[in-house]
């Protein structure tokens, strides 16, 4: 099918791609709108991860709050990016509200699966092995059920892990990738603060 220039256009103001990015999508599915934009959102996504690995520097961004409409719960979120541009941008901006108003609601306890102590984890998997042989399982089969059961356990407590508040098809790594590709630089979900009335202060730095 041939590509035309109109096409090509359509292309770019749906997805905001150069226009050899567009065409070539076009091409490599038959002309298929729909197709294409999915191709470039993937592609896309791909240069994310890239980008998430990449060791830039990320000393611009926002420090984001979220306080509850009664007053006893607020958040304070600290999400960084490469570029100020970048920073001002409603998208970003959004993004980093998002991430407040997530864990004032999800409660997680560490921002990513590394975070969490060591200590904490192992307790945690031999809490789950003796469960498992509890239930009558083997010893063999107990280990394999306890590694399950402890994803499970870093999805509670690990915010990038987390299904995310507005779309649970989504976790909040995957939210942060898209935002990633979308934005063209690189992001970072630096540090966060949970303060509930009557409760302590549950700190997510790293």
């Amino acid at each position: 099918m041939a590509i035309t220039a109109q096409m090509v256009k359509e292309l770019r103001a749906a997805t905001g791609a150069g226009p050899l990015d567009c065409k070539k999508a076009l091409e490599s599915n038959d002309g298929d709108l729909d197709k294409a934009i999915n191709y470039l959102r993937e592609k896309g996504l791909a240069r994310a991860a890239k980008k998430l690995g990449a060791g830039r520097a990320m000393n611009e961004g926002v420090v984001e709050t979220y306080k509850h409409f009664n007053g006893r719960l607020g958040v304070i979120v600290e999400v960084n990016c490469e570029t100020d541009f970048v920073a001002n941008t409603e998208q970003f901006q959004t993004f980093a509200r998002d991430i407040a108003l997530h864990v004032a609601n999800l409660n997680p306890d560490y921002i990513r699966r590394e975070d969490v102590p060591e200590a904490v984890v192992e307790a945690e998997r031999q809490l789950q092995v003796r469960r498992a042989r509890e239930e009558g399982k083997p010893d063999h089969i107990a280990e394999k059920v306890a590694d399950g059961r402890m994803n499970k356990f870093f999805e509670e407590i690990v915010l990038l892990e987390q299904p995310f508040l507005k779309d649970d098809d989504k976790t909040i790594d995957q939210l942060l990738s898209e935002t990633v590709a979308e934005l063209g630089e690189s992001i970072e979900i630096r540090r966060f603060a949970r303060f509930e009335l009557g409760g302590e202060g549950d700190d997510g730095d790293e």
